[in-house]
This record gives structure tokens, sequence and C-alpha cells, in this order.
């Protein structure tokens, strides 16, 4: 008697539990797949900021407002210091740039949110690949055309990897004077990335 509860309930409860973890597994992996990709992430900041404005068609380099990308694992988000540097002057009466004032007066940092992000268990660093000559559009796309900025490229291992891998299919633009080339394939090792 005791044999055939047990086959009953080897054969009822056993397929059932395995189709729950499947379907769990399936749901969480897609689910967390936008998370994962990050591509189209674009989230509303507390200040209508335009790239395009300021990086395309008044020029301002990078380097200006992410102050630390060629000396640090960060780009660093700009302090409102930064900003101010123009706006103590410049379009004063824009309701944007009033917002700013107020975090300023209030010696309070602009709450941004982040939009590119490698994951935890990843290490990147910003300056190793500035100081090499990549330009922040080869992973940030051309934030220079963009009003509202989004996450263009996907951030996960396979993406870096194929950079890595292929530095010349993924910047050709740097290989045009092969006499200013530093690019060479990155590291491919597990202790690069993973720390």
């Amino acid at each position: 008697m005791k044999k055939s509860k047990l086959d009953h309930a080897l054969k009822i409860r056993l397929p059932i539990t395995v189709l729950v973890i499947l379907i769990t597994y399936a749901v969480t992996f897609f689910v967390s797949r936008a998370e994962r990709d990050g591509i189209g992430y674009t989230p509303e900041q507390p200040i209508k900021f335009s790239h395009q404005l300021h990086a395309g068609k008044m020029t301002i380099d990078c380097k200006y407002c992410h102050t630390e990308v060629d000396k640090s694992r960060h780009a660093g988000i700009p302090a409102t210091d930064i900003c101010m540097n123009c706006h103590t002057v410049a379009r004063k009466t824009k309701p944007e740039i009033q917002k700013l004032v107020k975090f300023y007066e209030g010696n309070q940092p602009i709450p941004w949110k982040r939009i590119h992000k490698v994951p935890d268990y990843a290490y990147f660093n910003h300056s190793v690949h500035v100081n090499k000559g990549m330009q922040c559009r080869h992973c940030h796309e051309d934030v220079a055309s963009m009003d509202v900025v989004g996450q263009k490229h996907s951030f996960t291992m396979g993406s870096c990897l194929n950079c890595h891998r292929n530095p010349k299919e993924k910047m050709p633009d740097l290989f045009v004077d092969s006499a200013k080339v530093k690019i060479k394939n990155g590291p491919e090792n597990c202790n690069a990335c993973h720390r």
C-alpha cells in the first residue's frame, strides 16, 4: 500500500514541480532580460538636460562635465557647480535652469538617474578605455545627437567580449591611421573583469 501512494505522489507531484520550476525560470529569464541588456532604458531625469544642445550644438567636451572619465573607474556625475559655471549667467529665466538653481542654492546634488550600468559583479574602468583612445560613442552611441539620453548598447559580457576580441570591427574609425592606434585586443581572461 505504501509503495502505491509513493508511486502516485511521484507521478503527479514530480511533473507539476518540474513544470513550476521551468515556468519560473523562463519568466524570470525573460522579465530580467531588459534589466540585463538595458537597451531602451531612458528614465525621466529631475532636470531636462539636452546632450544634443550641450555636447552637439555647443560642442562641449564630455570630459568638461564628466570630470573623472579619464582618471577613474567611473565617469562621474556632473556636480551642480559645473552646470552653474555657465548658468549663473546663461538662460537664467528658463524653468529647467531655475530647478538647477534651487539645487545649487540648497547645496544639494541633482538626483540624476543612472542610465548606463555595468553589473555589480563586473569590473569596468572608464579611464583605461578612454586613455587608449576610445570615444564615449563607442559604448554609449552618439550621445551628442540625443536630446534625451537612453541606453542604446547592451553592457552584457558578450558585448564586452565582442569588442575585446574584434576592436577593429567594433571601432573602425580608430584604425584609419595605423600609426596612431593604441588599441589592441582586450583581455579575455575572467579575472580581467570579475574580481
